[in-house]
């Protein structure tokens, strides 16, 4: 079950060492002596020796692991295909498509490419995933979330690196429709991306006033859940913005995961279940930034994130150190 309901306006790496678990000798090959492995199924990880981070070859190469480097606890929920830390994107108008094999729990619905699959359980297929001992790169044919076998028109990429705790991921999607149903120049809000942290990381918090970057008190946000009706939206109507770019969930000793998206205009966040929750829990945490634009039958979007594992202060401390860099064209 995807809980992401359809909100439509509508290096960096410290030395590391990688890994392709579940892989066998015979699906693994390197393109030269010194090039990059190549990997077709299983997991492709990597650890930098502070934070563990793999990706699902069998879901799109969405991040389906986090942890703490020697533990085995992940902070991750992977409950379907619809969860997970990845790429999501909407376009066009919503539409009755259930004699084309579209689910009646997710109808209408517009032109919505999911990396992890569908929400029939069928995983985007990898055209190509690769690693080196510092990076991990994955690209995928996309499944419309809402229909029970079509992939989307579209390529999705991910490349990733680790630089302490800190995740960098650049993604990117190709559109390439040629499809007349959907409509062109329709305004969605994209997540970017869509982070779904566990349930007992349960605390919500952000900083949402006027003076960002100044170290300002953070607030420490009422969780939404969208079983009462919708995620928390933090547009500044419902709730105000977080206006340093970034949302935390953390335990009750603040430790927890960090998504910081530099382009993010505003965000969504909120818990679907209860709060005890782990990675195969239907109960899941969630926080979305977001931007709105139109994505049109022969669009290319790209764009930024961070991914933080920390105690609360030291996610700002790491958000401010990025913000700066950034800032400077670093």
């Amino acid at each position: 079950m995807k809980v992401t309901t359809l909100w439509c306006l509508c290096a960096i790496s410290a030395m590391c060492w990688a890994s392709c678990s579940g892989t066998s000798a015979a699906d693994k090959k390197s393109d030269s002596a010194d090039g990059p492995e190549i990997c077709t199924e299983g997991e492709i990880v990597l650890d930098n020796g502070q934070i563990c981070l793999k990706q699902d070859l069998g879901r799109g190469g969405s991040i389906c692991y986090l942890s703490r480097s020697g533990e085995d606890r992940n902070i991750v929920n992977v409950y379907d295909e619809g969860r997970l830390i990845q790429q999501s994107y909407y376009a066009g108008k919503t539409l009755n498509r259930q004699s084309e094999g579209q689910s009646k729990d997710w109808s209408p619905w517009a032109w919505n490419p999911i990396q992890g699959g569908n929400s029939a359980g069928k995983g985007a297929r990898i055209l190509h995933a690769e690693r080196t001992d510092t990076s991990l790169y994955v690209k995928c044919v996309p499944m419309l979330w809402d229909m029970n076998d079509h992939e989307a028109e579209a390529i999705m990429e991910q490349w990733t690196t680790l630089d302490g705790n800190v995740a960098y991921v650049r993604n990117k999607i190709t559109c390439n429709r040629t499809d007349s149903i959907y409509g062109e120049g329709i305004a969605c809000s994209q997540e970017i991306p869509a982070v779904y942290p566990i349930s007992k990381l349960k605390n919500l918090y952000a900083y949402t006033g006027e003076n960002p970057f100044t170290g300002a008190d953070l607030t420490s946000h009422t969780v939404e859940c969208l079983q009462d009706g919708f995620w928390g939206r933090y547009d500044g109507k419902s709730n105000p913005v977080p206006t340093e770019k970034w949302m935390a969930f953390v335990d009750d000793s603040n430790w927890g995961l960090a998504v910081f998206t530099p382009t993010a205009e505003t965000f969504l966040a909120g818990r679907f279940g209860d709060t005890d929750g782990e990675a195969m829990s239907s109960s899941t945490s969630y926080i979305a930034p977001l931007c709105t634009t139109a994505l049109n039958k022969n669009s290319v979007m790209e764009y930024d994130y961070y991914l933080i594992v920390d105690n609360l202060d030291s996610i700002r401390s790491t958000v401010y150190a990025l913000n700066s860099k950034i800032s400077k064209g670093l």
